[in-house]
């Protein structure tokens, strides 16, 4: 969801300065606890509404900055799209990797 919205900043901004947060502490709380389900249904609506977003940028769009106060730069669109893919396979393998050592189907 911030990764949703860093992208709607930099779309309606002139290279805003996006908010960091603490990802151990969030998933502290008590709705990273709660059952996967929801969690599953609110991924699969924000991928729908990221994609529809993805789907009608323009070419300029990709070049579009925010500011990522934790690195001291800016960030096009069109690098943290792909940040973004590669944290996915990241998440996709560890979630492989730990199936498989516990066997889970």
């Amino acid at each position: 969801m911030n990764a949703f919205m860093r992208f709607k900043l930099a779309l309606t901004e002139d290279i805003p300065t996006i908010k960091p947060y603490l990802e151990a502490r969030w998933a502290e709380l008590a709705d990273a606890k709660a059952p996967i389900g929801p969690s599953l249904d609110l991924l699969d609506a924000l991928h729908k509404r990221w994609i529809a977003l993805l789907g009608s940028l323009k070419p300029a769009d990709w070049q579009r900055e925010f500011m990522h106060p934790e690195h001291g730069k800016t960030m096009s669109l069109d690098q943290t799209l792909s940040l973004y893919a590669w944290h996915g396979r990241h998440h996709v393998a560890h979630i492989t990797a730990l199936r498989e050592r516990n066997s889970w189907r």
